[in-house]
């Protein structure tokens, strides 16, 4: 009981400390002017007006290489880090305190003076298939037109369905939907996360099950970057924190990182606490490592108990390791 009530006194006075470190100062977030972008940008903003009342919280919106360039795809013109660099940029220059990314869109490796201080809560994970005609993958007829911005989708849909055509597709949410509405695409496969939050869910004509299309890195997750040094905003984020996310993420970037993911690699990781049978609790990891044609696809999974992000990092690199032991440096970019 004495233990218990120490602890609370030590968790008040932290978050008084917290208080106090942002009193004098806006909290100000930095994002891109996307409709995604910026609802993700709000989410946070509530969830800490509501945790620091005290404390305005304000909204810096930007615009990015990655939002500006939409003619070619984020592998030609240097991945998905382009969506990031300017708000980084805020944030080093004292314009912002912090960003928040789709967790997919962050690079394996962070910038040297800038940390992931918190991973909040995973929206469903999964692709979505969009179509007004079809239900299903399996309906579609040969030659018909599906739209992707993902090399991991285009490999898992050209090895699954060779008698479609994938196209690329850029552009915001809204953006895609519209190409698809025009006829220009049959059907076109997004995050399903990304259409919750934007109210589109009624857009989502199957959800793609995981075995079909194993999910990016961090999809469905928000991931809160800030400066190193800043340590008063770190410790602010903190009760954003979701563990069971963290976990779940943190094996599948390192997975990733191993094998040096990136835009041009056709690359999958989803991570998922499994309750049942034998490995009670644990964490199960499945990944994917392809040619962007989906004629090989080397697939492996491994389950571990994790109850710490070092734990999760260890079973990312595990599976990493099993998978150059079968030859994956064959499928990675040279």
């Amino acid at each position: 009981m004495l233990k218990s009530a120490g602890a609370k006194t030590k968790a008040l006075a932290k978050q008084e400390s917290v208080l106090k470190a942002l009193s004098n100062a806006p909290l100000i977030i930095a994002t891109r002017e996307s409709a995604l972008a910026l609802w993700q940008a709000h989410h946070i903003r509530d969830r800490l007006q509501a945790l620091y009342p005290e404390t305005r919280v304000t909204l810096l919106g930007m615009t990015t290489q990655g939002d500006q360039i939409l003619d070619q795809s984020l592998a030609a013109i240097g991945g998905k880090g382009l969506f990031i660099k300017e708000l980084e940029v805020a944030m080093e220059e004292g314009r912002a305190d912090l960003a928040v990314h789709s967790l997919k869109d962050v690079p394996m490796d962070m910038p040297p003076g800038f940390t992931l201080a918190a991973v909040a809560k995973r929206e469903d994970p999964r692709d979505a298939l969009v179509s007004s005609r079809y239900t299903a993958l399996a309906q579609l007829p040969k030659g018909a037109v599906v739209g992707t911005s993902s090399l991991r989708r285009e490999a898992q849909l050209r090895e699954r369905y060779p008698h479609l055509t994938v196209q690329p597709l850029r552009g915001n949410v809204n953006t895609r939907l519209r190409k698809l509405d025009e006829g220009q695409y049959d059907a076109i496969i997004l995050a399903a996360a990304g259409l919750i939050r934007l109210g589109f869910g009624a857009r989502i004509a199957a959800f793609l099950d995981v075995e079909d299309s194993l999910p990016a890195v961090g999809q469905g997750a928000l991931g809160l970057e800030c400066r190193t040094d800043r340590s008063e905003v770190i410790a602010a984020l903190a009760p954003l924190i979701d563990t069971e996310t963290l976990l779940a993420v943190s094996a599948e970037r390192a997975f990733s990182r191993a094998l040096g993911g990136s835009c041009q690699t056709p690359l999958a990781a989803h991570a998922v606490f499994d309750n049942d049978g034998d490995q009670n609790g644990a964490l199960w990891l499945r990944a994917l490592l392809a040619d962007r044609e989906g004629r090989e696809v080397m697939r492996g999974e491994r389950r571990a108990d994790v109850t710490s992000s070092f734990d999760a990092e260890a079973l990312g690199l595990a599976l990493a390791d099993e998978f150059m032991t079968r030859g994956a440096q064959r499928l990675l970019p040279t």
